[in-house]
């Protein structure tokens, strides 16, 4: 075999011209080590082409080299000749090199794969004997104190078991920014993983408000454990906590189809108009998600569904969980206690028109703040007219009234979950003098455990809702957000002592007391009597199929997830 253009080649293979087709090829190394060449032959003209493999570093490139050979036994390069002899003792030479290449090979991945052996078998060993080895040892985070440390056990670590991941075609995904307070956005997250759920689309974490009136910067991970929230649900929906890359750059470009749902929606709606939307956009973003899924008439999967993101994969993250149970052992050590969602902060009653009890210049700010934010549509409020319709929240006054007519123990600790009321100490003077055990969470609990959560309104409406569960009594008054959706979380912990009141008869039977033609005695007994049934026992869900926002609410009162009752159901 002769090679034209001075490319040395040794080969190792002859050419005996008895391929089938006109082109064949040869595969042979050359004689530097860092050299690879295939040789392409013409069984025509015995003319061939050489292709150079160079290995450089870490890359390789071909060349392509001319060669014409000639039928020899042997191969000519460069005009030397090698005999046979010489070309079979080449080839036995590297076929020993090639076991010896392959033996290499064998040792290095045996010896790799008992090192990792060894070093698993360590690091179970170093989580059985470390901490024992290690106890009593002092540490520079947590101060030594040796009894302390003694007497200290280590924590079992339950190992959680995750749910299968529910396999689904993916019909596209949906974007949701929640508007409102912390508990109106609690019962609208519910909604949309339900939602999701049934059309069989990806949710992405849901955004919280961050506009409303208190301003509060917080993001979802700042207020529920996230983690949780996905794993826990992923046998019944994929939750992602961003849009994968190519579908992320489309929402910053604002390519994407924005729209809010229709209120009190049954599921026919969403599988009808919304599905078709989701199918042809990829993204849907809901911008608003207050009350858009219907309190009745939903599958029995479902409405368990809202339950179990609810009181399950809705859970806080472990700093307010930590402060909200020390808030608790708190006032456990003193005694009972009773929360009172006392909702008389300022833009409650700005937002209801609500202003008895107020001074004239009361009333005009908060009429002023009402005209100031445009999202509130109801501008001109009738105050007296409203309050006799059992539309606004009792004053701190009335409460202390309705309080004491409900006999409820003066020497009790009285917790105020609510923001700043307004009037300050003035209006609360009557309730700290009939129930002088009134606290706060900024008394409970000082500036050092609440430094974090300063500014951020609903991480610390978080704490009021862990300490709500938790109460002795709770009662709220008047039926916001919170207080209807922790009427519903104590009812799912075993129907717990919950006062709701009836406010349209307590406001009359207060302003007979007041103007003296109803005597202490008859108040009370009137009170207690209207509210025998109003302690949070079972009772059905009330259903007015044509004014869904006048029906009881789901989040109140969610039947289909609650244990049967020992007593009958009340109508």
């Amino acid at each position: 075999m002769k090679c034209v253009g001075g490319l040395e080649l040794l080969c190792r293979a002859a050419w005996s011209g008895k391929a089938e087709s006109s082109w064949f090829s040869l595969d042979f190394r050359c004689e530097e080590r860092k050299k690879k060449c295939i040789l392409f032959v013409d069984n025509q003209n015995g003319r061939g082409v050489v292709l150079e493999l160079l290995y450089m570093g870490g890359g390789a490139f071909w060349i392509q080299r001319m060669c014409r050979l000639e039928r020899t036994m042997g191969s000519e390069c460069g005009g030397e000749r090698h005999r046979k002899h010489k070309i079979g003792g080449e080839a036995k030479a590297e076929k020993l090199k090639n076991r010896s290449k392959l033996k290499l090979w064998m040792i290095r991945t045996t010896s790799t794969v008992l090192l990792w052996t060894c070093v698993l078998q360590l690091t179970a060993l170093g989580e059985t004997w470390g901490p024992r080895v290690l106890k009593g040892w002092p540490s520079c985070l947590i101060p030594s104190d040796s009894s302390f440390l003694a007497n200290e056990t280590a924590p079992v670590v339950e190992k959680i078991v995750l749910p299968p991941k529910r396999i689904y075609r993916n019909n596209g995904y949906i974007m949701v920014s929640c508007n409102g307070g912390l508990n109106q956005m609690r019962a609208a997250i519910c909604d949309m993983v339900a939602i999701a759920r049934y059309l069989n689309v990806t949710l992405i974490v849901p955004e919280l408000d961050k506009t409303s009136f208190w301003a509060d910067p917080s993001e979802f991970q700042d207020i529920f454990d996230v983690d949780h929230f996905i794993t826990s649900l992923r046998d019944e929906v994929r939750i992602l906590k961003v849009l994968p890359p190519r579908l992320k750059r489309r929402v910053e470009l604002g390519m994407v189809y924005s729209m809010p749902p229709v209120s009190w929606s049954d599921l026919s709606y969403y599988q009808n108009q919304i599905l078709p939307l989701i199918k042809k956009h990829k993204i849907v973003h809901f911008n608003r998600t207050d009350a858009r899924l219907a309190n009745n008439g939903l599958p029995l999967e479902i409405q368990k569904l809202r339950c179990r993101v609810n009181y399950s994969a809705l859970r806080f993250t472990s700093q307010i969980e930590e402060l909200g149970r020390l808030a608790v052992r708190i006032l456990r050590q003193t005694g009972p206690f009773l929360v009172l969602h006392l909702r008389y902060e300022m833009d409650m009653l700005a937002f209801s028109g609500c202003t008895h009890g107020c001074s004239n210049e009361e009333a005009e700010e908060l009429t002023r703040m009402r005209y100031a934010y445009p999202w509130w549509k109801e501008k001109v409020i009738n105050s007296d007219l409203k309050r006799k319709d059992g539309l606004c929240p009792l004053t701190p006054e009335e409460t202390a009234l309705i309080l004491r007519a409900l006999d409820i123990d003066g020497s009790i600790q009285v917790y105020i979950a609510a923001g700043e009321i307004y009037g300050g100490k003035r209006r609360m003077a009557v309730l700290s003098d009939a129930y002088p055990n009134v606290v706060r969470k900024e008394k409970l609990l000082g500036p050092s455990h609440l430094r974090y959560f300063q500014n951020h309104s609903s991480q610390m409406a978080a704490l009021d809702y862990i300490i709500s569960l938790e109460s002795d009594i709770f009662m709220p008054t008047y039926d916001g957000n919170m207080a209807r959706v922790v009427e519903g979380h104590r009812r799912y912990m075993g129907f717990k002592k919950t006062i709701t009141l009836d406010r349209k008869l307590l406001v009359d039977l207060i302003d007979q007391y007041s103007n003296g033609t109803l005597g202490w005695d008859d108040f009370s007994s009137l009170v207690k009597a209207a509210h025998a049934d109003h302690m949070g026992r079972p009772t059905r869900r009330q259903v007015i199929s044509d004014r869904p926002k006048e029906e009881d609410y789901f989040y109140t009162n969610p039947q289909e997830c609650l244990q049967q009752p020992d007593e009958p159901w009340a109508l």
